[in-house]
């Protein structure tokens, strides 16, 4: 998927994978904020869950611009209101920003072994095994870049608990340092695509070889 493009082209261009490719990322992204709340709501902060973020539903957890953009140009975020203020330990809001990426790193594992057996056992058709394997290249996609340290993303929360004190840097230099990060993250967004499909294959190989091993042993 070329993040250059309007991805909406897909719609008349190659309609089943642009409803599949849908599916697939707003399932993605919808399992990530869903662990946010989860493990919010498990470290005595309930702010998500009471506002209805313990569900898969796509408008509560994107939104309905977030799920325009994605149809448009194939961009998609999502949000859930977290309170680290009411979590248990000072930890906790760490743990509760890294279950997002965790989550997206377990589902590129779960598409990636779902793509090897389907392959391996010819189940399905060559676009089946396709979108297994765009399913596995986008979460690894979305696990990187959620865990840059940017204001916003996730990496960001794990940080500024683990080094409070960057917190007390001039905002200002921070946002200006910050939003040349982010111009540089999307002007290289085809390495994190890249970073996705090695890492993939990476795990494809890692079941390869497994299977070998057991059918000699």
């Amino acid at each position: 998927m070329n993040q250059m493009n309007f991805f909406i082209t897909y719609l008349w261009k190659d309609p089943m994978f642009f409803l599949a490719a849908i599916i697939i990322v707003v399932f993605s992204v919808c399992a990530h904020e869903f662990m946010h709340a989860w493990i919010a709501l498990l470290q005595g902060d309930g702010t998500a869950a009471e506002r209805g973020h313990l569900t898969m539903s796509p408008l509560k957890q994107m939104g309905p611009w977030s799920l325009f953009m994605l149809a448009f140009i194939g961009i998609a975020w999502g949000q859930v209101p977290v309170d680290p203020s009411r979590m248990r330990h000072r930890y906790s809001h760490a743990l509760v920003a890294f279950a997002g990426p965790a989550t997206n790193l377990l589902l590129g594992a779960a598409f990636s072994l779902l793509c090897f057996l389907a392959f391996r056992n010819e189940v399905g058709t060559e676009f089946t095994w396709d979108m297994l394997y765009f399913g596995a290249t986008i979460n690894m996609v979305l696990f990187l870049l959620n865990l840059l340290p940017v204001p916003g993303f996730d990496g960001w929360a794990i940080l500024v608990t683990f080094f409070p004190k960057i917190m007390r840097i001039d905002s200002e230099i921070v946002k200006g340092s910050f939003f040349v990060i982010i111009i540089l993250v999307f002007m290289g967004i085809g390495k994190l695509f890249e970073f996705g499909r090695i890492s993939t294959a990476a795990m494809l190989w890692f079941f390869q070889t497994v299977a070998q091993w057991i059918a000699g042993a």
